[in-house]
């Protein structure tokens, strides 16, 4: 016998639907115990990082100093970025965040990037920043930052930071609503990527000469 759906349950089972789809959109899935202190010496592969027993968790598990220092900037693009991860701070496992540091040298940029599983807001803590990012109609939005301002950037969008002061460097601080939210620089992905990406593919795409494409190839490392 056929199953006959009426006009009037529609709505109903889209609702249903609907929340199944916004249930699964979640950045990390939600813990099903008070803590999971990350346990780095397994060599059992999930995804995430395995537990120790709770019992043996103590407050050293959720406290880490990885921040407090400023990083080597000495790159090509005159930034750095400290996280936080399970390996310095085991109690942020499953939790679904990451607290990062961000340095930047005079004049130096944090390249245009992005986080596959994550969004982001960013707090500058000193310096003078300009921040902005893409969306996927190709609009872009910038804001000035000034100490103790904040800026959000959308999860999976194209974004940097730029540090327009030229004397002093400058430090922001991000929080990710994932435990692993992953970086991909847009340039290094694209020119350095082993293997390369056909040289007729970059050619075609941004438009320019292999000559072009070899130099920026080396530029960058690939």
């Amino acid at each position: 016998m056929r199953t006959q759906i009426h006009f009037h349950s529609l709505p109903l089972l889209l609702l249903f639907t609907l929340s199944l789809l916004l249930g699964q959109c979640k950045p990390d899935p939600d813990p099903l115990q008070d803590y999971c202190i990350a346990d780095n010496k397994s060599t059992f592969f999930i995804n995430g990082v395995p537990c120790i027993d709770p019992k043996q968790a103590t407050s050293s598990h959720f406290v880490t100093s990885s921040l407090s220092k400023p990083a080597n900037t000495t790159n090509m693009f005159g930034f750095s970025v400290t996280p936080t991860n399970t390996n310095n701070l085991p109690g942020l496992n499953t939790l679904g965040l990451v607290l990062v540091r961000i340095d930047i040298e005079r004049n130096g940029i944090v390249p245009p990037h992005s986080h596959p599983r994550a969004s982001e807001v960013t707090t500058c803590l000193k310096g003078l920043l300009l921040v902005g990012f893409i969306d996927t109609n190709n609009r872009v939005f910038t804001q000035n930052l000034n100490p103790g301002e904040s800026f959000v950037f959308p999860k999976g969008l194209v974004h940097f930071l730029y540090n327009r002061d030229s004397k002093e460097p400058a430090l922001a601080i991000s929080g990710l609503n994932s435990q692993n939210p992953g970086s991909q620089i847009a340039s290094i992905a694209t020119f350095a990527s082993k293997p390369s990406i056909p040289d007729e593919i970059l050619k075609k795409a941004f438009q320019i000469s292999g000559k072009d494409v070899k130099i920026i190839r080396e530029n960058l490392g690939g």
